[in-house]
């Protein structure tokens, strides 16, 4: 009786098998597989896995990519007759961006071309948040508006508005690319990562702080604009892989959550009464 979740990025496919199809479940095993390498699932990380009762994924790296996925799941487990309309069978199934999900409503100009990472990640984070904040009053808690950070190949960073309404977000280069933009265009300029310094003395170290005070100036400047929307502070939270490398030149102040993305499929998953 568990529940697969599946997050398939640019770069590397993350997975975690669940006791529940909910927030706060027992969180069973978990992995991460470059794509390259996500041929090998079925008779890999996955050979051990009995099949679930279901599962939800979340894929931004193309159909070519979720087709080897799906791949893997009929070949390590029966899907076959399995692809009726009850939400009891198990079968591969994909977030899409819509206009409204699990309480939060999208106010991109064309929902269904938001990037679903981006929006299970902000469902995953607002639900988070307030339930914490909930918990921790013992009643309630007043909602507050919220910037959600990922911080992966690229940068995102998201405002959702005290009325649970996604107003609109940036996208910005992460630290790779932005390096490999420069060596590509600059003359001369193969050098090796350096630290982040507030004076920065030599080419490593400038490159690498430019890098990482330019993401950190994108979320400031979405704080204080939704600061002035609202009228409320707004909680900050970040995710993504290099998000610890982050924390230090914040200069506000930030929580780290690992796993907003699979917080947010499990509260998709509970609402969508998915079986586990």
């Amino acid at each position: 009786m568990t529940f697969l979740a599946l997050d398939v990025g640019n770069t590397r496919l993350k997975w975690a098998l669940y006791e529940q199809p909910r927030p706060g479940a027992t969180l069973l095993a978990q992995g991460a597989e470059f794509l390259e390498n996500i041929d090998k699932l079925a008779e890999g990380a996955w050979a051990d896995i009995d099949q679930p009762v279901s599962m939800l994924g979340c894929i931004v790296a193309g159909d070519a990519i979720k087709r080897r996925v799906e791949s893997q799941i009929e070949e390590r487990w029966d899907v076959a007759g399995n692809y009726g309309e009850g939400e009891g069978d198990f079968r591969p199934r994909w977030v899409v961006s819509g206009s409204e999900e699990a309480g939060l409503s999208n106010g991109y100009d064309h929902p269904a071309r938001l990037g679903a990472d981006r929006w299970v990640a902000m469902i995953g984070a607002w639900h988070s948040m307030h339930a914490r904040a909930a918990s921790a009053a013992g009643s309630p808690a007043a909602n507050r508006p919220l910037v959600v950070v990922m911080v992966g190949t690229a940068v995102t960073v998201e405002a959702i508005d005290d009325k649970a309404k996604f107003l609109g977000g940036l996208i910005l280069p992460g630290h790779g690319i932005m390096l490999r933009a420069l060596e590509s265009g600059t003359a001369g300029l193969h050098v090796p990562t350096g630290d982040v310094c507030e004076f920065p003395t030599n080419t490593s170290d400038a490159l690498t702080s430019g890098g990482t005070y330019a993401i950190a100036g994108a979320v400031r400047r979405m704080h204080h604009h939704l600061h002035q929307r609202t009228g409320q502070l707004p909680w900050v939270v970040m995710t993504g892989g290099a998000g610890w490398k982050m924390l230090p030149s914040m200069g506000m102040e930030v929580e780290l959550q690992d796993s907003l993305i699979f917080d947010g499929l499990l509260e998709i998953a509970l609402r969508r009464g998915l079986k586990g």
